[in-house]
């Protein structure tokens, strides 16, 4: 079976992929994107959660990376207010690495290095009187606070495929790209799921697999004899979970003696987030876990900061992601650049392919806009990017704000608890109202999962938000796995496989 030919087909969908996606149709392409599992099951929901200028690249010269991600918080914060809000920084001093000065001379450029709107800017603080003084130890006493954004990164990537398919765009999961072959001017992509198999064909071609980059480009090269080589380095990042830490209801940026920083973060109310390592990684992508060693950096870094003593015993979740950066040289896995790189074939080689490597949640707008851009000799009537002013859906919160939405959904739907409702707005935001359809009360929504997840919302997930197993609902669409006990998980899997 052969696909109608497509402008665009992504193959990847992470946030990259995803977001290119968005644009593109939006720019009135035909697009399909294809994920051979599900919507930023790898890297891209293994972050540490952040829309984030990246303090910490300041020290390695970085300042147009810096001052890009910088603008782009505000877009993003205005793009999606229901799953990204600004979330304050408290970093301690720590006598003997960072001098207060340097520290001082770094927050006065991220505070200036691009305009604010909303988010606040940094401030000196004296933690024997801060409200976040009170997780620290005592030796604890001075230290700086500065703001950047939290956000939902796996929803963030669903959000742009939703988008992307509100133009009309094709999203294809747990769909794997198993040849490509370049034939009168297109790309001809066999593509093997559940189904079997078929042909897509397509005037052009993006590589945004992220740590399969390496796989699709020989894929390419053995379809067109071509000798695209990406220069990718992949470097693993780990997290763990842990009770909330008392007192840590803002963020911390702990340093650390080898020079990296790692964030503690409040997280789904009940736990605090720590993370990430810098590992240099050679193996698969799809079986990276958390290391023994990694798990020790972690609990031994927040142990030397906070008055809770932590240990393994402490850890409700953890998880690992491959980060695909570009491999710019350094040996130093902790200073391999955080920027993107766009590789693009010959103006006149066709079928073009567009190569991704490297990039961030945080400016995955930018990159995408820039990676469409590339097509415009190709695609030479398609219309200027608009993803810098057009709400990701549920975003669109209007002149009421979230708050005044919040509220009147409240009104609305006096029989549903406001902590639900609060719940389910921070993941659909003006969905929400989608999502609950005819239901007042919350046996109106059916079963009860546990951890807040009921039966209406799985199927919204699954018809209107490609959830296809029941990890997809239980980690990435929702952290509702997080918030129930073994049994209720093992319960609810076996449910939510039947549902989807």
């Amino acid at each position: 079976m052969t696909e109608p030919l497509y402008d665009l087909a992504i193959v990847g969908g992470g946030i990259n992929g995803a977001g290119i996606a968005a644009d593109a149709a939006a720019r009135g392409l035909r697009v399909a994107l294809i994920e051979q599992n599900d919507l930023g099951s790898a890297t891209s929901s293994a972050s540490s959660k952040l829309v984030h200028g990246g303090l910490r690249y300041l020290e390695h010269y970085d300042f147009r990376l810096v001052r890009e991600a910088l603008q782009e918080r505000e877009v993003l914060l205005a793009k999606a207010p229901h799953i990204i809000w600004p979330l304050r920084f408290v970093m301690p001093h720590v006598g003997g690495m960072r001098s207060r000065p340097l520290i001082r001379a770094g927050l006065f450029l991220y505070d200036h290095l691009a305009r604010r709107r909303v988010i606040p800017g940094s401030a000196a603080v004296d933690l024997h009187r801060d409200p976040m003084g009170q997780a620290l130890k005592s030796h604890f006493a001075k230290g700086f606070s500065y703001w950047d954004c939290w956000a939902d990164d796996a929803r963030l990537v669903v959000l742009n495929a939703r988008a992307a398919a509100l133009q009309s765009a094709v999203i294809m999961t747990r769909t794997k790209v198993t040849g490509l072959a370049a034939a009168d001017g297109h790309w001809n992509v066999t593509l093997a799921d559940a189904g079997g198999q078929r042909v897509l064909q397509a005037r052009a071609l993006v590589n945004a697999a992220g740590p399969w980059v390496d796989t699709v480009a020989q894929l390419a090269n053995s379809a067109a004899r071509r000798n695209v080589q990406p220069r990718i380095r992949l470097v693993q990042g780990s997290h763990i979970v842990v009770p909330r830490i008392q007192g840590a209801d803002d963020a911390f940026l702990l340093q650390s003696s080898d020079n990296r920083v790692v964030f503690a973060l409040p997280y789904e109310d009940q736990f605090t987030l720590i993370g990430t390592t810098d590992v240099s990684y050679d193996a698969d992508p799809a079986t990276v876990a958390i290391s023994d060693v990694e798990i020790s950096y972690l609990l031994n870094l927040a142990n030397q900061f906070f008055v809770k003593s932590l240990s393994r015993s402490d850890i409700v979740w953890q998880y690992s992601g491959v980060r695909p950066l570009f491999d710019d040289g350094n040996a130093n896995a902790s200073a391999v650049t955080r920027d993107y790189r766009l590789e693009m074939t010959a103006e006149n080689v066709e079928p073009p392919l567009l190569t991704v490597l490297g990039g961030k949640l945080t400016t995955y707008r930018k990159l995408a806009e820039a990676a469409v851009d590339h097509f415009r000799p190709h695609f030479p009537h398609m219309r200027p990017c608009s993803t810098s002013r057009s709400p990701l859906p549920g975003g669109d919160v209007g002149m009421e704000g979230i708050e005044g939405f919040r509220k009147r959904l409240a009104e609305q739907r006096p029989g549903l608890p406001a902590p639900f409702l609060k719940l389910l707005f921070r993941r659909y935001g003006t969905l929400t109202d989608d999502v609950l359809g005819d239901a007042r009360t919350l046996a109106g929504l059916g079963a009860n999962f546990g951890g807040s997840l009921t039966e209406r919302e799985v199927i919204y997930l699954r018809d209107h938000e490609w959830a296809r197993q029941p990890g997809d609902v239980l980690w990435r669409r929702t952290k509702a796995g997080l918030h129930m006990s073994v049994d209720q998980r093992k319960t609810a899997e076996e449910q939510l496989s039947r549902l989807l």
